[in-house]
């Protein structure tokens, strides 16, 4: 069994749905794993959304630690980046109790210091594809319209100091014409993208399908990947990622494994179960 530690700030939608994803399947025995801890950045009463993350964690009975970013911010004058080695050694102290074979970062938004990427495996979530745009998932898709791409989708890393760009795992694809796709790329024909941003923003129908043809397969693709690790096709040691025959993945793969496949038949067993 995988034993999983979890990082989240837990301020939206997105973080709590796919705690809530992955502690499902886990409780119907879908996914050979157990939470050992959630760990959340925000203590209650700091935001509604938060609060209602950690009101779940607390529903399934999942041990919770948390330790408030922004009381620390407040105490630490010169800005969070000048003390982030400080707050995470509070925060592996916190976590002492713990042994995690990995943890995932589903929504957590601070960037983990040397020293906590030296505790923990830690599997960072990332809304493009390897070799697609950087940046926020809103700056990923503006830069997928101006671009005129024919797909998009996410991948994971190892997180390391260098923001997003630890060695990969895994990766998924996602369409992004054809269907309802050609005639929100025709509304945008010839229209200046910077006042398209300014005027219609991220309600923009293109911008809307964009991302919800990427967000849909996010919970698989974590899936898919903690399934690979736990049944050994894939292998996470010492800050390398392994094949199931011990070579480093992305001197054979140099994109991460490829898990279309596998999330395709996930969501399609899914779908036939509504």
């Amino acid at each position: 069994m995988l034993q999983l530690g979890w990082f989240a700030t837990g301020r939206g939608p997105g973080s709590l749905g796919l705690l809530q994803f992955m502690q499902e399947l886990i409780q119907r025995r879908e996914l050979d794993a157990s939470i050992q801890f959630v760990f959340c950045n925000r203590e209650p009463g700091e935001a509604e959304g938060s609060d209602r993350f950690l009101q779940q964690v607390q529903s399934y009975g999942l041990p919770l630690v948390t330790f408030s970013s922004n009381q620390f911010r407040r105490t630490h004058k010169g800005g969070f980046a000048r003390h982030r080695e400080e707050f995470d050694a509070q925060v592996m102290a916190r976590l002492k109790d713990f042994q995690p074979e990995l943890c995932v970062l589903a929504g957590y938004m601070l960037i983990a210091g040397a020293a906590l990427c030296r505790a923990y495996p830690l599997l960072n979530l990332h809304p493009a594809l390897p070799d697609g745009p950087t940046g926020t998932w809103q700056e990923v898709i503006w830069k997928l319209i101006a671009q005129r791409a024919a797909r998009t989708g996410a991948m994971t890393h190892l997180a390391t100091e260098d923001v997003d760009r630890g060695p990969l795992i895994s990766y998924c694809t996602a369409p992004i014409v054809g269907g309802p796709f050609d005639s929100a790329w025709q509304a945008v024909d010839g229209q200046d993208l910077e006042q398209l941003k300014s005027q219609t923003g991220e309600e923009l129908p293109l911008f809307q399908l964009i991302r919800q043809a990427e967000y849909r397969r996010e919970p698989y693709l974590l899936l898919e990947t903690l399934r690979a690790i736990g049944d050994g096709r894939l292998v996470i040691r010492q800050g390398k990622v392994l094949d199931g025959a011990g070579r480093l993945l992305y001197s054979s793969l140099p994109h991460g494994l490829c898990l279309d496949p596998e999330i395709d038949r996930a969501m399609a067993a899914d779908a036939a179960k509504t």
